[in-house]
C-alpha cells in the first residue's frame, strides 16, 4: 500500500505543493450527498484544517440527518439554501476539490456555477468515465469509495501522522456505507488495511454503525414494510426486481431525506435476482432512479445510455423527466436486453 508508481509520486508531489500554496479552498460534492460524499468531504475538511488552511464544504442540497453527527457537519454550507454566499466563496477560492463525482451535471444548479469558474480543480473520485475539467485527478474505479482515495491522498502527500479520530470517523463512515458494510465486490485487502489504520485512532465501529443505521423513524420502518408488501415487482423470469414510490406515497409515510437509503438492495435476498431498481418521484416532478446489479451486468452503461446517469458497473443512478409510469414502462422494455 505504501509503494507508489512514478505517476502517483508526481501527482502527490503536485498535490502537496498545491496544498502549501493554496490558502482558500472549497470542497464540493454531488447532489443528494450520501455517506461517502459527506464522509470524504468532511474528512478532507478536517485534514486541511489541521494544516491551518481556510476551507469550506459546499453541498448542492440538504442531506440525511443520520449523517449530521459527522465531525464539522455544522460548518457545511448548503448551496440551495444560500446561493449568494456559496457563489461568493467559490469565486474567492484558489483551489476547488470535487469529491465523489466526475461531471458537473451531478450538481444541478451548483454545477452551472462551477462550469463558469476558471479555478484549479482537483478531482477525487472512483466513478467511471470522468470529465476532463480538473487539473489534478486522483481517480481509481477500483477503489471501493472516495473515502478510500482520501486516505490515499493524506498518505500520499506525506501527512499520515495527522490522521485522528475526527478524520477516521468520516473515512470509516464513507467506506462502510459505500460498500454495504464491507460486502460489495469493490472491497479489497487494501480496504481492510485502511480500516485497520483508521481503528488505530480510537474510533469505535459499532458506534459509527449505530449512528448511521439505528436512527430511523417508525414511519421509515413502515415505509420499508409497505414497499416489501405492496410495491415489490419482479419481471424477466424473476431476474429483475424493482420498487416504485410516488411523491404522494412518500408523503403518506412522512418521508424524510434518506428514508429509502439502501432499499434498492433488499430484493437481492431473493434467489435468482441479478438486477434491482428503485424509482422515486420527487416533488419537483422528475423521477430519481437507483440501479444495482450482480456480476458482469453493467448498470453504469445502462444508466448513461437511457436514464441520464451513471456510476459503477454494479451500482449506478439516473434521472427521468417523464412520468413515473412512463419511466417504469421504459425500464421494463429496456431491461430485457440488460439481463
Amino acid at each position: 500500500m505504501n509503494k507508489l508508481s512514478k505517476m502517483s509520486k508526481t501527482l502527490f508531489n503536485n498535490l502537496s505543493k498545491l496544498i502549501k500554496s493554496s490558502q482558500n479552498s472549497v470542497i464540493v460534492t454531488h447532489f443528494n450527498p450520501d455517506g461517502d460524499a459527506m464522509g470524504s468531504s468532511l474528512a478532507l475538511y478536517n485534514f486541511l484544517l489541521k494544516l491551518k488552511k481556510k476551507v469550506t464544504v459546499i453541498v448542492p442540497n440538504p442531506y440525511p440527518e443520520f449523517l449530521h453527527w459527522l465531525p464539522a457537519n455544522n460548518k457545511v454550507l448548503v448551496f440551495s439554501e444560500n446561493e449568494a454566499k456559496a457563489t461568493k466563496l467559490l469565486n474567492a477560492a484558489d483551489c476547488i476539490y470535487t469529491l465523489d463525482f466526475n461531471n458537473f451535471g451531478r450538481l444541478e444548479k451548483l454545477g452551472e456555477v462551477l462550469k463558469s469558474l476558471k479555478k484549479t480543480f482537483v478531482l477525487i473520485d472512483h466513478h467511471q468515465q470522468p470529465d476532463n475539467y480538473a487539473k489534478y485527478k486522483l481517480h481509481n474505479v477500483k477503489a471501493c469509495s472516495t473515502c478510500e482515495l482520501i486516505f490515499d491522498f493524506i498518505v500520499g502527500v506525506g501527512e499520515k501522522k495527522l490522521l485522528d479520530k475526527k478524520i477516521a470517523a468520516c473515512l470509516y463512515t464513507g467506506i462502510m456505507t459505500d460498500t454495504g458494510s464491507f460486502r460489495y465486490p469493490g472491497v479489497s485487502s487494501k480496504t481492510h488495511v485502511i480500516l485497520a489504520e483508521l481503528l488505530k485512532t480510537g474510533i469505535v465501529p459499532s458506534q459509527i454503525h449505530s449512528a448511521i443505521y439505528d436512527t430511523y423513524s417508525v414511519s421509515r420502518l413502515k415505509l420499508v414494510g409497505y414497499c416489501l408488501n405492496e410495491k415489490l415487482k419482479l419481471v424477466e423470469n424473476n431476474k429483475v426486481a424493482y420498487f416504485n414510490l410516488s411523491n404522494q406515497e412518500l408523503q403518506q409515510f412522512n418521508y424524510q431525506k434518506g428514508d429509502t437509503e439502501g432499499l434498492v438492495n433488499y430484493p437481492f435476498s431473493i434467489q435468482g435476482v441479478s438486477v434491482c431498481a428503485m424509482f422515486t418521484e420527487a416533488p419537483e416532478g422528475f423521477v430519481k432512479i437507483s440501479f444495482r446489479s450482480k456480476g458482469k451486468i453493467d448498470v453504469n452503461k445502462f444508466a448513461r445510455a437511457h436514464f441520464n446517469g451513471g456510476g459503477h458497473i454494479n451500482a449506478a443512478g439516473g434521472k427521468s423527466n417523464e412520468s413515473l409510469q412512463n419511466t417504469i414502462l421504459k425500464f421494463e422494455s429496456l431491461v430485457k436486453k440488460l439481463v
